[in-house]
């Protein structure tokens, strides 16, 4: 019980400002009324709690700090020291502009370092940073800067591809546009053929 007590107080100091979920479920019901709709309706009065309750889901990534899943790592690998690639990690986020979803894959490479992170790590860091407001181009750096902070490989580099329900749903309405970042650590940055050999590794014939 006073660990739970203590966690709260910890989460309420970090967040002096956050709502209570009545709160939240009251701000949702508002939205409706002003799109037009009537929230007395049968249909819409679960509505703000349902809404409530995937935002808890889909922004979850507020409440983990992605070192700490990457923070274990083995040495016994038998002195394998080359490339190590991650391809097509499915994720969705939300664009902080619109709160609307993105919809992607992450591929990620690296040159360990006489260490080495479990795969469904490396999918875990992404899920994280994914699963909070994010634009395309800060997810991708995040996740390398995470990678390289966390593990100290000799290099990283981070591809995502991705499309924009802001880009495909609103505005331009450009369905099936898709956005590719890419970001570089370490000896990528300089050693081109070994960027070219990450990059060919994660795209295939893509890149």
């Amino acid at each position: 019980m006073v660990q739970v007590l203590k966690e709260i107080l910890d989460t309420s100091e970090q967040h002096p400002a956050r709502p209570t979920r009545a709160e939240a479920e009251a701000a949702v019901t508002t939205l409706i009324r002003w799109i037009g709709e009537d929230p007395q309706r049968e249909g819409l009065l679960a509505t703000p709690a349902r809404m409530v309750k995937a935002y808890d889901e889909l922004f979850a990534g507020y409440r983990k700090d992605p070192a700490d899943v990457l923070g274990r790592t083995f040495e016994e690998v038998s002195g394998f020291n080359d490339l190590v690639v991650l391809r097509d990690i499915d994720f969705h986020s939300h664009c902080e502009h619109h709160i609307l979803p993105v919809i992607g894959r992450a591929h990620i490479a690296y040159l360990p370092d006489n260490r080495v992170v479990g795969l469904s790590k490396l999918v875990r860091c992404v899920e994280i940073l994914a699963h909070r407001l994010q634009t395309q181009e800060a997810l991708t750096a995040q996740i390398a800067d995470a990678i390289a902070t966390t593990l100290r490989p000799r290099a990283v580099a981070v591809v995502i591809e991705a499309e924009h329900m802001c880009m495909a749903m609103r505005g331009i309405r450009k369905a099936g546009t898709t956005t590719m970042t890419q970001t570089f650590h370490g000896s990528f940055c300089f050693d081109e053929d070994a960027r070219q050999q990450a990059i060919t590794a994660m795209l295939g014939q893509r890149a």
